[in-house]
């Protein structure tokens, strides 16, 4: 990746002697991670090991942690008093970073308990066929490479199962990889009059060869079923220690604990407000019954009505000037993938690769989980609206837009979802103070959707103390959200292997409106909305607080006279 030219951030307010050392301790390590994760290289728009998988193996995983915990001690022995301001805190940011990351590679090991193969051929394929980055002909190459690429990559994770697997854990994988060959035929059909014959022929072999060995994989699976156990709660004690590395403004788990159950309450108060002003005559129930039977009678009608959605609420923010749109930015709409639909059972977003020289935001929408007959009743027109504004504008699609656009790697490679997932909550609830969509039955649903999130928080918690079970969990998200069965509990079934994302989103916005409160009451009138979302989103997706921190930097200079430019780090590209 030597030709690979890497952004730099200038230093604020003057150079530091160790400013370039700290960077080139970043970008060495940034350079390893393409290199042995040509998948996530691929995400981020840097192309040449496009035709790579992974090395999946256990050996593979255990360098990865060695790698991470000398990362750790370069960036620790950097004498943050020979850096400049700017760059000691994105020194601060990188030791962030990679704690979290040993946490979760070298603590918390799903890795070792979970086969996430079909999680790696499948992003490994979808990250090149769903994005328009070159040619198809061309990247049906790079997919025919990767599918040769996959019976090896299957039995290199078989090495990592040396501790006991969890039973739902190797269930969802066996569905997953159920659903891989609808992925692997869409592939193969999208080759018809696109490759020559010796390329096509290739491509069907790879095809045959890799469905196959997942079928051999799924099988293995199936038959050490037996051998596996129940348990997948994080516990109390290292689940306290993951609260802390999240910097969540000092938030231990009990405090958030006690958010969850105020919103819970809130929002469900707010919702009977709702239903009241739609039709006081009856129950809250028949009035969400009703809000939710206004649908389209099909999926494409309701993947219509989400880009109708979402192009409206862009509209609006350009008309009011509550945002700045990134010069460039793109969106594409498309049903997620079947085998994506378990894991995600409403809708997702995936975020523009930096690298790419014209990226593009990916929004999916699932039609159902498992062929329900109930599931047009989850796109409801309302609810639609406020998905699009969550997932494209803009919330995630228009803040990842800005966030890639910092030159700052160590940014790049930041894991905040309470910022990212709270930014999409948040901007739910600022669209309709702006007048987007603000009648009854949105604010309706917008409560129904914060319910949900104050529910993500109360089993975040409590499913990983080891005080709810699955189905416990299950029948309390189906009791106050009204979710159908199926999408709650494909729901549940993510939480137990991603302990503290669930309890982002709503957090995210709890703590994003007091930060906004905050410097509402510093700069008075000289508060502007589009001046705080700009220079938030320009900073990237950090923790919200580094955000905090960034804000009481500029404060000061402010104060001090100074002029910097909010959003400060200008690329040194």
């Amino acid at each position: 990746m030597a030709e690979l030219v890497l952004p730099r951030p200038a230093s604020q307010p003057t150079a530091g002697p160790l400013d370039n050392t700290f960077w080139d301790v970043v970008e060495a390590h940034f350079r390893r991670l393409m290199a042995t994760h040509p998948i996530y290289a691929t995400y981020l728009g840097i192309h040449d090991g496009d035709g790579l998988l992974d090395d999946a193996t256990r050996d593979a995983v255990l360098q990865e942690i060695a790698n991470a915990k000398a990362f750790a001690v370069e960036v620790e022995t950097i004498d943050p008093a020979g850096l400049s301001e700017s760059v000691r805190l994105e020194r601060e940011l990188a030791l962030h970073n990679v704690r979290r990351e040993l946490f979760d590679l070298d603590v918390h090991r799903v890795w070792e308990r979970r086969s996430t193969a079909m999680d790696q051929v499948g992003d490994a394929l979808f990250s090149v066929f769903a994005r328009d980055y070159a040619p198809l002909a061309e990247r049906l190459v790079s997919l025919t490479s990767r599918m040769e690429a996959i019976p090896a990559a299957l039995e290199q994770h078989k090495t990592r199962a040396t501790a006991p697997q969890v039973r739902l854990w190797q269930e969802l994988e066996i569905d997953a990889g159920g659903q891989m060959p609808f992925l692997f035929d869409e592939i193969k059909a999208a080759g018809a009059g696109v490759l020559d014959e010796r390329a096509q022929a290739r491509l069907d072999k790879a095809v045959a060869t890799a469905s196959a060995a997942v079928v051999a994989y799924i099988d293995t699976l199936k038959r050490s079923m037996g051998s596996t156990v129940e348990s997948w709660a994080l516990g109390s004690e290292a689940y306290d220690q993951l609260v802390g590395l999240r910097a969540f403004d000092g938030l231990d788990a009990s405090q958030i604990l006690e958010i969850g159950d105020k919103q819970l309450a809130l929002n469900k108060a707010a919702r009977v407000e709702d239903a009241r002003r739609i039709d006081p005559t009856v129950e809250e129930a028949v009035v969400v019954d009703r809000v939710k039977s206004n649908h389209p009678a099909t999926f494409k009608e309701a993947l219509a009505a989400y880009k109708d959605a979402m192009n409206r609420a862009r509209a609006h923010i350009v008309e009011r000037g509550i945002a700045t749109m990134p010069p460039g930015e793109h969106i594409a709409v498309m049903p997620t993938p079947e085998y994506l639909r378990t894991v995600i059972p409403f809708a997702a977003y995936f975020e523009p690769p930096k690298f790419d020289a014209h990226p593009s935001g990916i929004y999916i929408v699932t039609p159902s989980v498992g062929d329900d007959p109930n599931s047009m009743r989850e796109h409801y027109y309302a609810s639609i609206s406020n998905t699009s504004v969550h997932e494209a504008y803009p919330g995630h699609h228009l803040q990842l837009s800005a966030a890639i656009r910092h030159p700052s790697l160590v940014r790049l490679l930041t894991d905040a979802p309470e910022f990212v997932e709270g930014w999409g909550m948040y901007s739910e609830q600022m669209m309709r103070e702006q007048g987007f969509d603000d009648g009854p039955e949105f604010l309706l649903a917008m409560h129904t959707d914060a319910i949900w999130r104050a529910c993500r928080i109360i089993l975040d918690v409590r499913m990983h103390r080891g005080e709810m079970s699955v189905d416990e969990a299950t029948a309390f998200l189906v009791e106050h959200t009204g979710f159908e069965h199926a999408n709650a509990q494909a729901e549940v079934f993510r939480y137990t292997y991603t302990p503290t994302y669930q309890l982002s989103y709503l957090l995210g916005k709890v703590l994003l409106l007091q930060l906004r409160a905050d410097e509402q009451r510093r700069l008075g009138d000289r508060f502007k909305l589009r001046d705080f979302h700009d220079t938030l989103m320009g900073n990237g997706s950090l923790p919200i607080s580094f955000h905090r921190r960034l804000l009481a930097a500029q404060a000061a200079n402010d104060a001090a006279g100074g002029g910097a430019a909010r959003g400060a780090g200008g690329s040194n590209e």
